[in-house]
């Protein structure tokens, strides 16, 4: 049986899309009405809010309230757990006044260059934050989007066995920014990795021709098959850009996303649940772009996954060993 296939955005915050007066109708003003009417719209949204600071669970406990059964949260991971460099003034106030003497009057740092202890205190803050989605199974997958400069090697290999570790009975789902992790020396070795390790392998569509682009290899390394378009904005993809959005500044065509319509049917019959999110977030081409993709896997026969609403089917129940998870 086909996976379950939902269709969703990067973020229903960003302000081009706020902007662009398009997506959200003009009563529609609060973040709060901002998110209950994106979930009228798509069943699965990406926050890219945790990768930036670490999540509070009063924030959780908010996008719980907020959304319907069933509707899903796809997070990012914090910039710490994926080797991005950590502004120190992003952390929490009591860890700031906290700070290890070997970070304290740094603007900035790394994971290899903060002590084990500190790292141990970021991830039990990022799990407990989560605790209400996974609670309320609304949690999606943690996606962990590693830099360019995290290139296959023992010690990579080693610390995806570490995130599986860290996450307990979080789902995690894993994409790379450096071609060399998909070449003909490391591919099987990277998909036997993310398959032992449980962990979901990102499928990409994304310019191509830099040593930053993977190919938009499709294949599922568990149960939860993932895709992220980020656009094909060859000209911007590694330039150094004040936002996002100009960087994924990109309208698909119904050719473009007509070549993905195979990739997707065959990977949902390697899936029991495929995440498709739209990373194009200039004005309003993330919802845009989502709906170009749904016609035409609908125009095929593919379902693609309503949004949810209060009497929708929140999803299977938790097992016991989920129930009990181990941070």
């Amino acid at each position: 049986m086909p996976a379950r296939i939902l269709l969703g955005t990067a973020s229903w915050t960003d302000k081009p899309l706020i902007e662009s007066g398009t997506f959200y109708p003009p009563e529609v003003k609060s973040p709060e009405d901002r998110l209950r009417h994106y979930t009228t719209q798509f069943p699965l949204v990406e926050s890219d809010a945790p990768y930036y600071g670490l999540p509070t669970v009063d924030t959780s406990k908010r996008w719980v309230e907020r959304t319907p059964p069933g509707f899903l949260f796809d997070v990012k991971a914090y910039s710490l757990f994926t080797d991005h460099p950590t502004p120190v003034a992003r952390l929490p106030k009591v860890m700031q006044a906290n700070l290890p003497p070997i970070l304290v009057g740094k603007r900035q740092f790394y994971r290899e260059s903060a002590p084990k202890d500190f790292i141990d205190l970021c991830w039990s803050t990022y799990n407990d934050a989560l605790l209400p989605l996974y609670e309320a199974r609304k949690l999606g997958v943690v996606l962990f989007q590693f830099p360019k400069w995290v290139v296959p090697n023992k010690a990579t290999f080693a610390y995806l066995e570490e995130i599986r570790e860290r996450l307990g009975n979080y789902r995690g789902a894993v994409e790379f920014r450096n071609a060399l992790w998909l070449n003909a020396e490391h591919r099987e070795q990277t998909f036997a990795l993310l398959g032992d390790c449980d962990l979901s392998y990102v499928c990409v569509d994304e310019p191509q021709g830099f040593s930053s682009s993977v190919p938009p290899v499709t294949v599922a390394t568990n149960r939860v098959a993932c895709i992220r378009f980020h656009g094909r904005n060859n000209a911007m993809w590694e330039e150094r850009t004040q936002t996002a959005s100009e960087r994924f500044d990109y309208y698909y065509s119904n050719v473009e996303m007509a070549e993905w319509v195979p990739r997707i049917a065959s990977l949902a019959m390697e899936s029991d649940e495929l995440h498709v999110i739209m990373n194009t977030n200039n004005f309003d081409q993330g919802p845009v772009n989502a709906r170009v993709l749904e016609q035409a896997l609908l125009d095929v026969g593919l379902e693609v996954a309503p949004p949810q609403t209060a009497d929708s089917d929140a999803g299977p129940e938790l097992s016991a060993n989920e129930q009990g998870r181990l941070l």
